[in-house]
């Protein structure tokens, strides 16, 4: 097994020392699947439905393909299994990548030593105009193929209501407000581009609006009753959503919203070569 990467430029660099940083609030240990086209972050252990169908707790899904790097070699178990899975601590990988800020590039290799490592690289630029290198070792688990189905890419089929989300610092603002008072909030949205945030108590009652958020053409269908109008909805632990919401630091081009009736909050991050998925049940 072998893999190596680098990466090069400013907005390149930025981009993954946010992505580290994103995963490591949101997972304390990860899973790194190096893959021919792609690196992908999953947290360790997540089993994201049960055999019944029902998804039993909240995860993220995280791609950052291979156009965000510069150099990207690997070879894999086999030629038939050409994947690598790496399980390491994120936090580790997170400060590993902010040593690269204002850097020239940043390495990335699999090594052994004593035991498996995965290397970070880092040149900079002194005061006196001469580079310098920082080296990081961080320990890394490679996992047996037996492990490798709970790595696997969420399988789910098309949301009931999918929906634009509305600019992050008001949607951040509106759940940190609703978390002071309550546990939970009600997520509602519609194919005709409504939102609405919504918590009670037995002393207060919130609610926020949103409308013409839009929808995506994907999700031109009609939900399970024929009504565009109605909402479809899923109630979730307030304090799950608040954490993504302060935790991701990915400035995307297109923020989404897709909810299972009842069943499934899923939010979608995208920007340039890189996508995040984050999941939370209903409760």
């Amino acid at each position: 097994m072998k893999f190596r990467a680098k990466i090069t430029g400013k907005g390149c660099l930025e981009l993954f020392i946010h992505v580290s940083c994103t995963v490591a609030r949101l997972a304390k240990v990860c899973v790194l699947r190096v893959r021919p086209d792609s690196l992908c972050f999953s947290p360790a252990g997540f089993h994201g439905l049960r055999e019944a169908g029902l998804w039993c707790e909240a995860g993220l899904w995280c791609e950052v393909r291979r156009g965000a790097f510069q150099q990207f070699r690997m070879e894999g178990v086999s030629e038939d299994l050409d994947e690598i899975h790496l399980e390491l601590t994120a936090e580790h990988l997170s400060r590993a990548a902010r040593s690269a800020a204002g850097a020239s590039f940043l390495k990335l290799q699999l090594t052994h030593r004593r035991r498996p490592c995965l290397t970070v690289a880092v040149e900079l630029a002194s005061s006196l105009g001469r580079a310098r290198s920082v080296v990081h070792e961080l320990p890394v688990q490679v996992l047996p193929r037996g492990a490798w189905r709970a790595c696997l890419p969420p399988s789910l089929r098309a949301a009931d209501a999918s929906i634009y989300l509305p600019r992050w610092r008001t949607l951040r603002s509106i759940v940190e407000r609703m978390a002071n008072v309550g546990d939970h909030v009600l997520v509602e949205a519609n194919l005709r581009g409504r939102m609405t945030l919504s918590m009670e108590t037995e002393v207060v009652s919130i609610k926020s609006y949103f409308k013409n958020l839009g929808n995506p053409p994907e999700s031109a269908g009609a939900p399970p009753n024929g009504d565009l109008e109605s909402m479809v909805q899923v109630r979730v632990d307030n304090r799950k959503l608040l954490q993504f919401l302060e935790g991701q630091q990915i400035n995307p081009t297109m923020a989404l919203c897709n909810i299972w009736d009842n069943s499934l909050l899923q939010l979608v991050l995208v920007q340039e070569d890189v996508s995040l998925q984050y999941f939370i049940p209903a409760l």
